[in-house]
């Protein structure tokens, strides 16, 4: 099931909203898409937010949870099979990939049936390696970052643009590369 929403969904479709398990805070505004792959999943985002990336969750349980004013660039997808959690001030710029998953996998015996699969809409996640993402309040997210599964970013860090963040990143701290690096200590009078 995927639903465009071009405009803030807490008024206008406020049974649909509640009935798919879809929760918009006040004045928060959706221009990005959501793709709920189960029924059963959850989207709870907070208020004073402007969602232009896609959020797509894959299982019953999978949850998106996006605190207060964040901002999601355009183009950005946050891909969802286990959780994904966002907390309050957070900025993610355009073109960045948050996969709390492999997806697939590692052994080619059981992903070369996948596609099979997922052209019946099935997928076996037992088989797929997954871990939460947390995304820590006031963090900022450079454009084309890729953020992979069971990584927390701390409080107030930097990640620079087209990183891949394969661990945690300490609180108010700058990384950047491939794969992402600390490159300094953002100091207590800049924070």
């Amino acid at each position: 099931m995927i639903i465009r929403i071009i405009k803030s969904l807490r008024r206008c479709y406020k049974r649909f909203v509640l009935k798919h398990q879809i929760i918009i805070g006040r004045n928060t505004a959706i221009i990005g898409s959501i793709s709920k792959r189960h029924k059963d999943s959850r989207i709870i985002i907070g208020e004073d937010s402007l969602i232009e990336g896609n959020l797509v969750t894959e299982k019953f349980d999978s949850m998106i949870l996006i605190k207060n004013n964040v901002y999601i660039g355009g183009g950005t997808i946050l891909d969802c099979s286990t959780s994904i959690s966002i907390e309050n001030d957070v900025l993610i710029s355009y073109g960045c990939i948050l996969a709390d998953s492999d997806n697939h996998s590692l052994r080619y015996s059981i992903r070369k049936d996948d596609l099979f699969h997922w052209r019946k809409k099935y997928h076996d996640w037992s088989t797929t390696n997954c871990a939460p993402i947390t995304i820590c309040k006031g963090s900022w997210v450079g454009m084309r970052v890729i953020i992979l599964k069971g990584v927390t970013v701390g409080e107030g860090a930097i990640i620079g643009a087209g990183s891949v963040v394969t661990k945690d990143v300490p609180p108010w701290t700058i990384v950047a590369g491939n794969p992402a690096c600390i490159i300094r200590e953002i100091p207590i009078d800049a924070r």
